[in-house]
């Protein structure tokens, strides 16, 4: 379970706050919202919910406006904005700087074979690496097994906006007990089809139609935007289900 306080910029986080691991040899997740200074000082770094999960040692700061700040891991829907001689430069947010996706950083790739991607291409990425002193660097395949495991180019869909708290909730495992969404699983009970979400408040949708796509991206964004209750969700899906 998920516990939730409200915090404010610049708050030293006391040690009875942080979550204990029952395995010691466990460390501690910091998350988004949140900086460590050695030894053990844990500072917030924005406004927003300071969100504790005692069972994976996770503690983050949860915020539903501002920009998207990459971190490591983290999976993102990205747009090609340019390319060098090594590098496809993607964005992650209109307020981000460009991320840095190697032309190699795809399953397989070689000189030869690797994805030719123009300008306002769509692909799929996890971050590797970020800070403030350098560029983001993403890449489309998990570099322990070397699969996309999922990841690569988005061809066809359509991108539609959510909010980071949103896109953090239907990354869930389980996104109906910890998150409160059944969305997704209603919608997939009426029709077919293919979803990406990035936890830059991204989600590429694609099915069989435009019209059952825009159906997709209103259910999510509408449950978003007016915070829907589970027995909401499912009417609202049974409302747009009539429009298709």
């Amino acid at each position: 379970m998920i516990s939730q306080t409200l915090v404010m910029p610049g708050e030293v986080l006391s040690e009875d706050i942080l979550p204990v691991p029952a395995n010691s040899s466990v460390s501690l997740k910091l998350g988004p919202g949140l900086r460590h200074t050695p030894p053990s000082t844990v500072t917030t770094t924005f406004a927003g919910l300071l969100s504790i999960d005692r069972k994976k040692n996770a503690i983050w700061v949860e915020n539903n406006t501002g920009k998207y700040i990459p971190v490591p891991n983290d999976v993102v829907i990205a747009t090609v904005h340019h390319s060098s001689t090594d590098y496809f430069h993607c964005s992650l947010s209109p307020y981000t700087s460009l991320a840095l996706l190697p032309h190699l950083a795809f399953e397989s790739a070689t000189k030869k074979t690797r994805p030719q991607l123009s300008s306002g291409a769509l692909v799929y990425a996890r971050v590797l690496s970020s800070s403030k002193y350098q560029d983001p660097e993403i890449a489309c395949f998990n570099p322990s097994t070397g699969r996309s495991e999922g990841m690569g180019e988005l061809k066809g869909g359509m991108v539609f906006d959510i909010s980071l708290g949103f896109a953090r909730r239907l990354l869930l495992n389980k996104s109906k007990e910890e998150g409160e969404l059944v969305v997704l699983e209603e919608v997939g009970d009426q029709l077919a089809f293919e979803i990406a979400v990035g936890r830059n408040g991204w989600v590429w949708v694609k099915a069989e139609s435009v019209r059952e796509t825009l159906l997709v991206g209103r259910a999510l964004q509408e449950t978003d935007t007016r915070m829907l209750r589970l027995d909401e969700q499912k009417k609202l899906v049974k409302k747009l289900s009539r429009q298709v």
